[in-house]
């Protein structure tokens, strides 16, 4: 891990009690404005800088240490993937939410590739997206229900393409439990609704999501998905 990286880690451990930090990335200051106002709102969350553009999120993310950055993808200078791919090189604890009106599934998986963890359609509700600040935070992915759809097409593709393709090493086995718990991530649930869907406790399912992601030897839930249907552990239609 980089010096810088060292340093978030220590700055995150210390300040577990301190309010979420959040960087808004936009190149409307109207959006900005409002994403800033229902944050503001929150006690345990703090906005701590404003972007205009890809490189200036770039560079005030360096200096700020956000915990969460909330960012456009279509932007002057440097789009939203651009920077979010340059962010997660330099702070891989970041978690970046694409917050954006773009709707194309390349935008969706390119903004996974570069490490974004969420991807809000801008026709979400404001309310919610405190909630979507404080899932990523926890270390859930967070996708607008219409995109996750889109996500889970793409992986039913990626299956067929490799059906022929046989597993390049054993397979780590889940149990039934840890199988119904990645079903369910691959639609797109939180842990609130998993844990409400099969009537267990959401430190359970973190526990479960824990445990597959250590079996897999994946870094992330939709990591988990995608390797998942790669070999074919799930069988998504």
């Amino acid at each position: 891990m980089s010096e810088r990286g060292e340093r978030d880690e220590v700055a995150r451990s210390a300040g577990r009690n301190e309010p979420i930090r959040v960087l808004i990335v936009d190149d409307h200051a109207l959006i900005r404005r409002s994403l800033e106002l229902a944050l503001a709102a929150e006690d345990d969350i703090e906005v701590v800088g404003e972007a205009s553009d890809g490189q200036e999120a770039a560079e005030l993310a360096e200096r700020l240490l956000p915990d969460v950055i909330l960012m456009d993808v279509r932007m002057p200078r440097r789009d939203g993937i651009q920077a979010a791919r340059g962010i997660k090189e330099s702070m891989p604890s970041a978690r970046i939410i694409m917050l954006t009106a773009s709707d194309e599934e390349e935008d969706l998986f390119e903004a996974f590739k570069a490490g974004a963890t969420g991807y809000l359609l801008k026709d979400v509700q404001i309310d919610e997206v405190p909630d979507a600040v404080r899932g990523v935070h926890g270390g859930q992915s967070f996708i607008n229900p219409a995109m996750a759809t889109k996500l889970i097409t793409e992986f039913a593709s990626i299956s067929r393409k490799e059906a022929e393709r046989p597993p390049q090493l054993p397979v780590p086995r889940l149990t039934d439990r840890e199988m119904e718990v990645l079903r369910l991530v691959a639609k797109g649930m939180n842990n609130r609704e998993i844990a409400k869907d099969l009537f267990i406790s959401e430190n359970t399912v973190k526990n479960h999501v824990r445990n597959i992601l250590e079996k897999l030897q994946l870094h992330s839930r939709m990591e988990a998905v995608v390797y998942a249907v790669r070999e074919r552990l799930l069988e998504i239609t």
